[in-house]
């Protein structure tokens, strides 16, 4: 028992320095950046809504929260309708720190090897914890790079979650 605790502590410890790291990146950016031809807004929803799904324990089963579509399952690469402002991402980043948490406290060593199942990937729970956690700073590096790029600024490294 001791040991999925230490797990479960290790993963929000990193899982959630993870969104803290988006969450800088999405609030450090300009508004004058926010909807240009680098599309920081849709790397920032884009990354949102499948740390979303990934924590979803029925992937079939998943919605995600208003006002945001399944536009990220068009086959064809379509974008959302609009823009989605700043704090409707930060809210909807928000949901997904809440979800992860929950999520993550509630992990056994039964449930860490469960079956996350969609169309393309069959993964442990803890497998897709770890699988989410790559795409989100696969994106926050994307982000950090516009913003370098752009402002010649970037947040600062998270190393863990604070309590």
């Amino acid at each position: 028992m001791q040991d999925s605790i230490m797990i479960r502590d290790a993963l929000w410890s990193q899982f959630g320095a993870s969104l803290g790291m988006l969450e800088n990146a999405i609030q450090m950016c300009p508004d004058e950046q926010w909807d240009t031809a680098l599309d920081f807004w849709y790397l920032s929803f884009h990354c949102t809504f499948w740390t979303d799904y990934y924590l979803s324990v029925e992937p079939d089963k998943f919605e995600p929260p208003k006002p945001f579509t399944f536009s990220e399952f068009d086959p064809t690469g379509k974008k959302p309708d609009r823009t989605y402002t700043r704090s409707e991402i930060l809210a909807y980043l928000e949901h997904c720190r809440q979800k992860a948490r929950m999520h993550i406290e509630k992990l056994t060593p039964e449930t860490m090897n469960a079956r996350w199942i969609n169309e393309s990937k069959n993964f442990s729970f803890l497998e897709i914890l770890l699988y989410n956690m790559r795409h989100i700073q696969h994106h926050v590096a994307q982000l950090n790079l516009y913003l370098r790029q752009t402002i010649d600024r970037a947040p600062k490294w998270i190393s863990q979650v604070k309590k």
